[in-house]
């Protein structure tokens, strides 16, 4: 399968895009909790949580689409269209400011785990990507931001060398 076949197939990915943007239009929507529910920036940026959505359902996670994932990534799409059902009938039906809120929150926790667990596993499973993965995806102690950026430069220049090494060798 060629990159751009993959590319098109690869529905977990725009779900994690889909889920951002609606993570991101739920957020600014409680920004204006002051203004209400019925206000028109709130209504708007439900509606285009909503749409985001619906997209995802009916465009990107098609049983056809699904059917066509390794079986490592069926099971997160499988559970991004479930989330995506329930999030759209919660905010078909959303009464106050505070429910919105909480589904903000909601939206936001599902994301960020959809995009770690699709790239934990995309690492672990790529033939020549070489990473280890952690078992356990905690949150981790952060590290003193000098060292941390001094330890991720390194492995940047590192991971570069490896690939110009096999770029040369091929």
């Amino acid at each position: 399968m060629s990159a751009t076949e993959n590319i098109k197939s690869a529905c977990v990915p725009c779900a994690i895009g889909h889920f951002s943007t609606s993570a991101t239009l739920l957020n600014e929507a409680v920004r204006f909790k002051k203004d209400g529910l019925t206000s028109t920036q709130v209504l708007d940026d439900i509606a285009g949580a909503i749409g985001e959505q619906n997209a995802l359902e009916r465009i990107d996670l098609t049983s056809a689409k699904i059917e066509t994932l390794p079986d490592w990534e069926k099971e997160m799409a499988e559970k991004a269209l479930e989330k995506s059902r329930e999030l759209r009938h919660m905010l078909e039906s959303v009464q106050s400011m505070e429910e919105l809120q909480s589904i903000a929150a909601v939206t936001e926790e599902f994301y960020k785990w959809l995009n770690r667990e699709w790239a934990s596993k995309r690492l672990e499973k790529c033939p020549t990507c070489k990473i280890k993965v952690e078992a356990e995806t905690k949150p981790r102690t952060p590290e003193p931001s000098q060292d941390y950026g001094s330890k991720v430069a390194e492995e940047r220049r590192k991971f570069l060398e490896e690939i110009r090494g096999s770029m040369r060798s091929e």
